[in-house]
């Protein structure tokens, strides 16, 4: 099969020599595209900056900004037979990005942002992406409720669940502790190294592969 994971956080430029980003280390993404290609599945992994290697036998498709991630999305997904989307990508951006450093000039300064393109909410209406979903949901209180709200609204088969404001786990962490959803149950995992989860995660999305192929 070919499995489309996206990684990584997204850079957005407020000037030639800063930007807007997270905390996302891309770990988990590019954990599961190791085990995706451990399992002999073709991968194309779609990554925002990161200091991680490249996992070797991926498709490396390096993207900085969420629109030029929404781009690459678009170009490959229908290649894929699953895709995963792991990227922690900006929600906004500045509205214009001059072409010379902003200089120091008073004791505050705003910026204007807009909304970037849902990549993930466009799989379905505006991709028309038919292979199996899978999303992350990064929230900091009713973790469940809001990853099954984001389930729905997105069109989601899977949508893996975190709980960000613990510091113990996710963000910058080489362990997680997850909840695997979907419409009809909610699985639970226990804190583990993200390599141990994201084979979970790849196994329950070809699970739904499968089920969803002999409907």
């Amino acid at each position: 099969m070919t499995i489309l994971i996206t990684a990584g956080p997204t850079q957005e430029a407020i000037d030639p020599v800063r930007y807007l980003t997270n905390r996302s280390s891309g770990k988990m993404g590019y954990a599961l595209a190791e085990q995706a290609l451990g399992m002999k599945h073709r991968v194309i992994l779609i990554s925002g900056p990161t200091q991680l290697d490249i996992p070797a036998g991926a498709d490396f498709i390096p993207v900085e900004s969420a629109r030029e991630m929404f781009t690459a999305v678009e170009r490959f997904i229908s290649q894929s037979d699953i895709a995963i989307f792991a990227a922690a990508v900006a929600d906004y951006r500045p509205t214009s990005v001059p072409e010379q450093k902003i200089k120091k000039s008073s004791e505050t300064m705003t910026l204007e942002l807009v909304k970037n393109p849902d990549i993930l909410g466009s799989c379905r209406d505006v991709f028309h992406y038919q292979g199996v979903l899978v999303g992350f949901a990064a929230e900091t209180e009713k973790v469940e409720e809001h990853a099954r709200g984001k389930l729905l609204r997105k069109g989601c088969d899977l949508l893996i669940a975190n709980d960000v404001s613990r510091q113990d786990i996710g963000f910058d962490q080489d362990e997680n502790e997850i909840m695997l959803i979907t419409a009809e149950e909610t699985i639970p995992l226990p804190k583990d190294s993200k390599k141990h989860l994201a084979s979970h995660v790849i196994k329950e999305a070809l699970l739904i592969s499968q089920e969803k192929a002999e409907q």
